[in-house]
């Protein structure tokens, strides 16, 4: 078994924690329905031009985690809502 954890860090225009949320919530549930990720707000949570949200995968085939995460920051980068400012990936095998 093979867990893949993406690690996103994003910044975006925001006047207050409540239309960061929006954005937030919006990248999450976007790329959770478009993709077999579960995700969440990991870091920077009182930051409100910024947010770091990880994602993680679990299967058998690391050529297809890492496909996957890459299509992941792709729709991420493409849904236009904020910049992406840092990446990180890690693969653990169990």
């Amino acid at each position: 078994m093979i867990i893949a954890a993406f690690e996103v860090t994003l910044t975006f225009h925001a006047e207050s924690l409540k239309d960061k949320r929006s954005v937030v919530k919006r990248v999450l549930a976007r790329s959770k329905g478009e993709f077999n990720v579960s995700g969440a707000e990991v870091d920077e949570l009182d930051n409100i031009t910024g947010a770091v949200l990880g994602f993680c995968s679990v299967g058998t085939d690391k050529r297809y985690l890492e496909g996957q995460l890459q299509a992941l920051e792709n729709f991420i980068e493409r849904l236009e809502l904020a910049e992406i400012v840092d990446v990180h990936r890690e693969f653990i095998h169990v």
